[in-house]
C-alpha cells in the first residue's frame, strides 16, 4: 500500500464513524470523507446519486469506497468505475443487502450476523463475509465515571435501547386488521418464537395461504430488483420487532419485581411502573458511563438478529461491563458462556441469572474482567479493521 492511497468514505449517521476514520489513517490511508444524505429509495436505485458518487470516485480515485451498511446505488457506482465497494452491515433486518446488486464481482461485503452471511452466500453473493463489529476498546478506556456520574447512573441492572412500545415503532400496527384464524396463527408463530432462541420458527411457517391473508390487509410483496421474499420481510420486518416488544417488555417488568432496572429508552413505558425510565441517552457520549456504573447490563436481541453479537453487546463488555444477554450462537465462537458473559435461554432463566449475579459480587466482577479482555484482544475497532483489509 502506499501512503496516498485514499479511501472515499461515505459518511452518514451511522455508528462507528469516529472509531474507523482514525484506524484507516493510522494504517496509512488517506480518508476523504463525503457526507451521505440519503433517503431509502435513493439508496437502492437513484441515477442522479449514482452519477455524483461516480463522479466523485473519478475525481478522487481510491482504492475502494467505504460506507456502513450496503446501499444499492453505491454499488452500481463502483461497478461502472470499476473500484471495489467496502460496507460493513451491522443493522439487521437490512433489506438492501439483498438487492441483485450485491451480486456484483466489484463488492466486498461483511455482515455482522454469520446467519445473514450465509444467506446471501447461497443467493449467489460471492463477496459476502461474516464479520462482527468491534468495540471502541480505546476510547472507553479513557470514560472514567465521577461520583455525579455514579449518582445519575449506578443500578443493580441496565438496559440501553428501545422497547418498541409505541405503534409507530413497529411495523406490526399494519396488520391489526387480520382476520380472526390468522391473526389466532400469527399470535401463536410469535409466541413459539418468544420462548425460542437461536432458530427462526417464524419465516418458515408463513405459509401461501396466511401470506395471501396477510396481502389483503397490508400488501407486502419484495422488490423487483431484491432476492428477498416478501415472506423474510413479513417476518424480520412485521413479527419479529413485534416479539422483540413483547420480549422486552415482560423481561424487564420481570427484573423490575425485585431489582433495581434503569431504563434508556425515547420511549414513555406507563406500563413498566417499577422501571426507572430515564430516557434518552446520547450513546457515544454519556451510555459509556452507564454501562460502566451498571452492576449488570442487559442484552435483548433483536429478534431479526438471528445469530449475530449486537453492537450494543459488544460496548457493553469493551466498558468492562458484566453482559447478561439472551443466547446468540456467534457469541460462542469468541466468548466462553459463565466466563466472559452470561447467557440467557428464558424470562425465568435470565431473572434467576439476575438473582445470582447480584449476590456474588466476586464472581460478577470477574467475568466482567474476562470478557473485557477478550474484546480488547479479538474485536476491537483495530483488530476488525484489519481482518477487512485481509479479505480485501
Amino acid at each position: 500500500m502506499k501512503e496516498t492511497d485514499k479511501i472515499l468514505f461515505l459518511e452518514w449517521k451511522s455508528f462507528g464513524n469516529e472509531h474507523i476514520i482514525p484506524i484507516f489513517e493510522r494504517m496509512g490511508y488517506e480518508v476523504v470523507s463525503v457526507p451521505f444524505l440519503l433517503h431509502d429509495e435513493d439508496a437502492r436505485m437513484s441515477e442522479k446519486l449514482a452519477a455524483e458518487i461516480a463522479k466523485k470516485i473519478l475525481e478522487e480515485k481510491p482504492v475502494f469506497v467505504f460506507s456502513f451498511n450496503y446501499y444499492p446505488t453505491v454499488a452500481i457506482a463502483c461497478k461502472a468505475c470499476r473500484v471495489k465497494y467496502v460496507s460493513w452491515i451491522y443493522d439487521s433486518p437490512f433489506v438492501m443487502a439483498y438487492s441483485q446488486t450485491a451480486l456484483f464481482e466489484t463488492n466486498r461485503i461483511f455482515h455482522f450476523d454469520s446467519t445473514e452471511a450465509n444467506k446471501l452466500r447461497s443467493l449467489g453473493v460471492k463477496n459476502v463475509w461474516y464479520l462482527p463489529m468491534g468495540a471502541a476498546v480505546e476510547h472507553y478506556d479513557k470514560v472514567v465515571p465521577t461520583q455525579a456520574d455514579h449518582k445519575a447512573y449506578d443500578s443493580e441492572i441496565t438496559f440501553i435501547g428501545a422497547t418498541y412500545s409505541e405503534k409507530k415503532n413497529h411495523m406490526f400496527r399494519h396488520l391489526e386488521n387480520l382476520d380472526d384464524n390468522t391473526r389466532g396463527y400469527v399470535d401463536a408463530l410469535m409466541q413459539a418464537q418468544l420462548h425460542v432462541y437461536g432458530m427462526d420458527v417464524i419465516e418458515p411457517a408463513l405459509t401461501e395461504q396466511v401470506m395471501e391473508n396477510i396481502r389483503k390487509v397490508c400488501p407486502v410483496y419484495a422488490q423487483g430488483d431484491g432476492m428477498e421474499t416478501a415472506e423474510w420481510v413479513v417476518a424480520n420486518y412485521f413479527l419479529a420487532r413485534k416479539v422483540t416488544a413483547m420480549e422486552r417488555q415482560e423481561l424487564l417488568g420481570r427484573l423490575s419485581q425485585k431489582h433495581q432496572v434503569r431504563l434508556f429508552t425515547p420511549e414513555r413505558t406507563p406500563e413498566l411502573s417499577k422501571v426507572l425510565n430515564m430516557g434518552s441517552i446520547d450513546y457515544y457520549d454519556r451510555a459509556p458511563f452507564a454501562m460502566k456504573c451498571a452492576k449488570i447490563n442487559l442484552n435483548i436481541s433483536l429478534r431479526s438478529i438471528h445469530t449475530g453479537m449486537p453492537l450494543r453487546a459488544l460496548d457493553i463488555l469493551g466498558c468492562g461491563g458484566f453482559l447478561l444477554t439472551n443466547f446468540q450462537s456467534d457469541f460462542l465462537e469468541y466468548f466462553e458462556p459463565g466466563r466472559d458473559f452470561v447467557y440467557y435461554e428464558s424470562m425465568e432463566h435470565a431473572a434467576e441469572l439476575a438473582d445470582y449475579y447480584l449476590a456474588h459480587e466476586d464472581e460478577r466482577l470477574e467475568i466482567a474482567a474476562n470478557g473485557y479482555r477478550k474484546v480488547k484482544e479479538q474485536l476491537s475497532y483495530q483488530a476488525q479493521v484489519e481482518k477487512m483489509l485481509e479479505v480485501i
